[in-house]
């Protein structure tokens, strides 16, 4: 039998799987189109230009986070456009809208006391400009189809009739003794009506007690856009509760103060971390007042340092050796991770000075924002001098004008005789 090699086919190329001469055309054969492939090539739409008109509102505007912006600011005005503008003062960055009761601002609780120095981003206001063709409601519009069956709006004075389907509940005003109505009222004590008696707090409270229904208040504090949140509460039912969790519990009485000032309404039971707002007798979900939404969140503004080289009344080298004490110094307390309650965080703090001049707190595993912000407001309530952050650690200085909580107290504890 004869062996076939490479050598005797020359035109044959055994390592490839394609024909090594394509085969001679036939003229008898015509050509015709290709056929069709088994799924439609996608026609794309043609890029969009950019378009050359600049944007007029600067909100619209997207400022990198890490942008190098940094402009110094004085009180006052800083930007305007007609009526709005953007003020400086001694509640930090606030905006001004004509017709607001107040001014806003994004967080009304977590606002450092001191002034601003700079702002991080160009002066906006957060709020929808005034050109769009509708409120921003954080809806879609509805189609023209749904336009025609208006969906009907029942409030406190119009509720629904009983065994109406597909509408939520509203509860009625109240509550009232026999033979009393609601009334109009305009001002808070109007709205609030006779103070509530105890079985009243407890017929109120009590079906909010294991109810998941709540708003959460966390490291930014009370914010702009939950006033108009807690009005949407309201309309379904008579209290609100409202969840506190993160720094802002180190100080409970600030949140409450905020809450009842800028909701109109009144705290009626108090538990650790958890608040319920009571709406008041006399509520009407149409006669609220109505606050715009804010769609964008401003940029921090620049704040003095709170730890200092030389501290109030101490030398570098004195400031030195007290951090140097502060390194071999038991922490009193480990907080949480994150979503703690730290309500007796500032009545520790008072008693852990009456035996040491130095107290330091354990924060591992929190944001540096928010062991930053709790040493501000224990500069402020204890009050005491920040020494340093270092170890994600908070070390405290009673200070010079330090006085002992028990003057009258025969005997006094240091401890911090063996850090020397």
């Amino acid at each position: 039998m004869a062996i076939i090699t490479a050598s005797s086919l020359p035109g044959l190329n055994l390592f490839s799987s394609l024909p090594s001469a394509p085969p001679p055309k036939d003229p008898t054969i015509t050509t015709s189109t290709p056929p069709s492939p088994p799924i439609p090539i996608p026609k794309y739409p043609p890029p969009r230009q950019k378009s050359s008109k600049p944007r007029t509102n600067p909100a619209l505007k997207t400022v990198h986070r890490r942008t190098k912006y940094f402009k110094p600011v004085k009180d006052g005005v800083i930007s305007s456009d007609g009526d709005r503008s953007v003020v400086v003062g001694e509640s930090g960055v606030s905006y001004l809208l004509p017709g607001a009761p107040f001014e806003f601002q994004y967080s009304y609780s977590e606002t450092p006391k001191v002034k601003p120095l700079a702002i991080r981003e160009p002066a906006f206001l957060p709020f929808e400009p005034p050109t769009m063709p509708r409120p921003w409601t954080g809806k879609a519009p509805l189609k023209k189809k749904k336009d025609k069956n208006k969906i009907p709006l029942f409030d406190s004075f119009n509720p629904p009739p009983e065994g109406t389907k597909g509408v939520k509940h509203v509860e009625m005003p109240g509550p009232f003794s026999l033979g009393r109505f609601p009334k109009e009222g305009r001002t808070r004590e109007e709205v609030l009506g006779e103070p509530l008696r105890k079985w009243e707090i407890k017929m109120l409270v009590q079906p909010h007690l294991s109810n998941n229904r709540q708003i959460n208040l966390g490291r930014d504090g009370l914010t702009h856009n939950m006033l108009e949140l807690i009005h949407s509460h309201w309309k379904r039912q008579r209290v609100c509760k409202v969840r506190c969790k993160g720094v802002p519990t180190v100080d409970m009485n600030n949140i409450c103060r905020r809450l009842e000032e800028k909701t109109g309404g009144k705290i009626i039971h108090r538990v650790g971390g958890v608040v319920y707002l009571f709406r008041g007798r006399n509520y009407n979900y149409r006669t609220r007042p109505q606050y715009p939404v804010m769609l964008w969140k401003p940029a921090t503004p620049v704040y003095p340092k709170l730890i200092q080289e030389a501290p109030e009344g101490l030398t570098k080298a004195e400031a030195h050796k007290l951090r140097k004490q502060g390194e071999r110094l038991l922490p009193i307390c480990k907080l949480a991770a994150k979503n703690g309650v730290y309500i007796s965080l500032v009545k520790d703090v008072r008693n852990a000075f009456e035996g040491s001049p130095l107290v330091k707190i354990d924060c591992k595993g929190m944001h540096a924002t928010d062991y930053k912000k709790l040493g501000g407001k224990l500069k402020e309530l204890v009050p005491c001098v920040l020494l340093s952050f270092d170890n994600e650690q908070v070390l405290m200085w009673r200070g010079q004008d330090w006085k002992s909580m028990y003057e009258d107290a025969p005997w006094k504890i240091d401890f911090t005789t063996h850090l020397d």
